[in-house]
């Protein structure tokens, strides 16, 4: 009997530590931006698709879980953004997204102190050329310490402004994501 509790304990443990799997993607039920940072959880997760293309598995992760976008856009707590790449894209391609879904969902008095930054967010995909299959893009946000982005593991870099993550944040949860299908499925409330 001691065996089977055991072994019955050992199953709950392994169910709770493990992933969902979005295109074969795991995608950790829970995450920690930092060593001794704070710990969220999974609050959604789907599939980026343009026109008939699987661009990018995306994962929201929160404090707590919220399926109300704007909720989540105004409040000012810890928050990741996981990607991970389904196909090459060029740094031509991944700026050129960006900015067109930037003016999709923001007005031009809203982007206007935005700029320089986005600016920055731009220039870490021209550095790279090209984002290759499998390549793992994070952008946590942190409040005081804003946006700070890391490509395969590597930091590069802190973007200021609670503002600025919300704007970039926008275009996938926001009013008018690029992919409504992705913004319900990050919000939990859509298929993965």
């Amino acid at each position: 009997m001691p065996a089977m509790r055991l072994a019955w304990a050992a199953l709950l443990l392994s169910a709770a530590a493990s992933a969902a799997e979005v295109e074969g993607v795991n995608v950790p039920e829970r995450t920690r931006i930092g060593a001794d940072g704070p710990e969220l959880v999974l609050n959604g997760a789907g599939v980026r698709v343009r026109l008939i293309f699987k661009v990018y598995v995306a994962a929201l992760y929160l404090p707590a879980k919220m399926d109300n976008g704007e909720t989540i856009l105004r409040d000012d707590r810890p928050r990741r953004l996981f990607l991970h790449m389904l196909r090459d894209l060029s740094a031509d391609q991944l700026v050129s997204s960006t900015n067109d879904a930037l003016h999709e969902t923001l007005t031009p008095e809203e982007r206007l102190p935005l700029e320089s930054r986005i600016q920055r967010f731009n220039a870490i995909f021209e550095t790279l050329r090209e984002v290759k299959e499998g390549a793992q893009i994070v952008i946590d946000y942190v409040p005081q310490l804003g946006t700070i982005v890391r490509v395969n593991g590597e930091e590069k870099e802190r973007i200021p402004g609670t503002d600025f993550n919300q704007a970039l944040l926008r275009m996938w949860i926001g009013e008018r994501p690029r992919d409504p299908d992705l913004k319900k499925a990050m919000l939990g409330i859509g298929p993965k």
